[in-house]
């Protein structure tokens, strides 16, 4: 992959898998934020606010976890769809919808991250196979 795209491709997997996790662990302690003000009303009938987002921290917390491993891809693809329904989720609101357009475009980020690690994935295997041809055969003697 050529360094440029694999630069980008490092500073999406270090947002996409950082963020998600500060902002997961901080859905136990809102220090960033009364995160239980962005929930929907139609959420909060159903289950206490605290629950649901500790439930939605651990959720995030994962998703950055899969990002940062090397299921990259598959992290990105799910940070890609939370980021969605965190945009419907403040839709549902009938306010917030300043950051629902803003998260709708990191959605687009993560589905990037995603769709550049497909491309990655295959060249990093090309260069390992490259690697053993080059390296000296090692006798059993």
């Amino acid at each position: 992959m050529d360094s440029r795209l694999n630069q980008s491709w490092w500073a999406l997997k270090l947002a996409f898998g950082v963020v998600p996790i500060v902002a997961g662990i901080d859905k136990f302690f809102n220090l960033l934020t009364d995160w239980e003000q962005y929930l929907s009303p139609i959420v909060s009938r159903v289950v206490p606010a605290s629950t649901f987002m500790h439930a939605v921290g651990i959720i995030e917390i994962a998703a950055g976890l899969l990002v940062l491993s090397k299921l990259t891809r598959v992290g990105a693809y799910i940070v890609s769809a939370w980021l969605v329904g965190i945009a419907l989720n403040l839709l549902t609101t009938g306010k917030y919808f300043d950051i629902a357009a803003r998260d709708l475009v990191m959605a687009v980020g993560a589905y990037t991250l995603a769709r550049l690690s497909e491309v990655r994935a295959p060249a990093s295997e090309q260069q390992r196979r490259r690697a053993e041809t080059l390296r000296p055969a090692r006798s059993h003697a």
